[in-house]
């Protein structure tokens, strides 16, 4: 199991981009949530934020391992999510993973996840 919280940089002037991206995510949930059993993704998260004149999308996901990377999947939910993440996050910021220092999740909702301790 991966715990993950990791930090993007979004584009300078890509604000109203990034709003249409997540009111598309949420108004596709349906179809998201297939491609998440691909990926074997339990949980996915996405936080926005402002930050001294900057703006970052944070990633909190909770991952089983052997799961389709999105880049390779072929659903067309996950084509139109990668277009809005190449033309939103600066990759010349690279990503932050946050360091996880505490997991708790309820030994029966792991189970439920599929995973043992």
């Amino acid at each position: 199991m991966r715990v993950e919280l990791t930090r993007y940089r979004v584009k300078a002037g890509k604000t109203s981009k990034v709003e249409e991206w997540m009111e598309f995510l949420n108004d596709h949930m349906e179809e998201v949530l297939v491609t998440l059993d691909g990926e074997k993704m339990y949980v996915e998260t996405i936080f926005h934020e402002h930050l001294n004149g900057d703006e970052y999308l944070y990633w909190y996901s909770v991952q089983g391992s052997g799961g389709v990377d999105v880049d390779d999947s072929t659903h067309w939910i996950d084509k139109k999510h990668l277009e809005y993440w190449y033309e939103c996050i600066d990759e010349s910021f690279g990503s932050i993973d946050l360091k996880t220092e505490v997991v708790m999740i309820p030994e029966k909702v792991r189970a439920s996840m599929g995973f043992q301790k």
